[in-house]
């Protein structure tokens, strides 16, 4: 694993503040990107749980927000970012598509909200070292 995906994990399992799918998406990449947590906090608020009204997943628009904080804007790159975690959901980014998927096979939200964090911090943490916005170390 990736430092990017032990933060993801110490937001999902914080005891001590609530970082919704969005914030746990992009805060791992708010310091390599030269912004604080704080900031990264407050523009992510309200895309939790699919914009708060179960519309397109948290963790994937939590993602976007990362790849756009170090630039990242064309849509060929945003377009395989969307394929790419489409194809492993049959297809659906919305959160209530997902979570209906995901209760009719017989499992529980937060999992499943867990394992979409760490897929899309793994695409974004992917695409950023493809294109060398990443320093090796990290």
């Amino acid at each position: 694993m990736s430092i990017f995906h032990d933060k993801a994990v110490a937001c999902r399992n914080s005891r001590t503040k609530h970082y919704n799918c969005a914030q746990a998406a992009v805060v791992p990449f708010a310091e390599a990107a030269g912004i604080d947590e704080e900031t990264a906090m407050r523009f992510a608020a309200g895309f939790g749980g699919g914009m708060k009204r179960a519309s397109v997943c948290g963790a994937v628009t939590g993602g976007l927000m990362a790849l756009g904080l170090f630039g990242i804007d064309d849509p060929k790159t945003l377009g395989e970012f969307h394929r790419r975690i489409k194809e492993n959901h049959e297809g659906y980014l919305e959160c209530a598509d997902l979570l209906r998927i995901n209760a009719a096979a017989g499992r529980e939200k937060k999992p499943h909200c867990d394992a979409m964090v760490y897929e899309s911090v793994a695409l974004v943490e992917e695409i950023l070292r493809e294109k060398g916005l990443l320093p090796d170390a990290t």
